[in-house]
């Protein structure tokens, strides 16, 4: 039986990147859990980074995406691009190649989640507009998305009547 030649840390990085996108903070610290070498890992990134395999802009485009498709607001967005150590640029970036109108997004939500007349019963209002806060949108398009009828079919709605 043959032996196995280990691996290079660029390899490794290689194998982690064909699965799926990386930021240079994920790919540095999944390389040191599996025993690469702490300035070893750095160095196979900064390979890969000018050989174009790995590219953050590239991440923060695909995962906001992502989040975006999956209904999350700017808010998650933003605080998850921040945890893998993106820079504010890159992350304003990102959210705006998502190209989504944050408060019609929301009022797809609540649209999909609630009907006029659940809404017409003011915790019921307070529930759907927690979940908008909680997915990452901002205060004033969750409220917009519950309250106002920013799309044109929920425009008619009865949003004050408590009956």
């Amino acid at each position: 039986m043959p032996t196995r030649v280990p691996s290079s840390p660029t390899q490794r990085a290689i194998g982690l990147l064909v699965r799926r996108e990386h930021s240079r903070k994920e790919l540095t610290r999944k390389l040191a859990a599996r025993g690469v070498a702490q300035d070893e890992a750095i160095a196979a990134v900064d390979r890969l980074a000018q050989e174009g395999w790995q590219n953050d802009e590239r991440f923060a485009e695909g995962l906001a995406r992502s989040r975006a498709g999956a209904g999350y607001g700017p808010v998650r967005i933003r605080t998850e691009l921040a945890t893998h150590g993106l820079r504010s640029e890159q992350v304003a970036v990102a959210l705006a190649a998502c190209e989504t109108d944050w408060r019609e997004a929301a009022c797809i939500i609540i649209m999909r989640r609630f009907t006029p007349a659940v809404l017409k019963d003011p915790r019921q209002r307070r529930k759907a507009i927690d979940l908008l806060l909680r997915r990452g949108f901002a205060p004033a398009d969750a409220f917009a998305a519950v309250g106002s009828g920013a799309r044109e079919d929920v425009s008619n709605w009865d949003w004050d009547s408590t009956e």
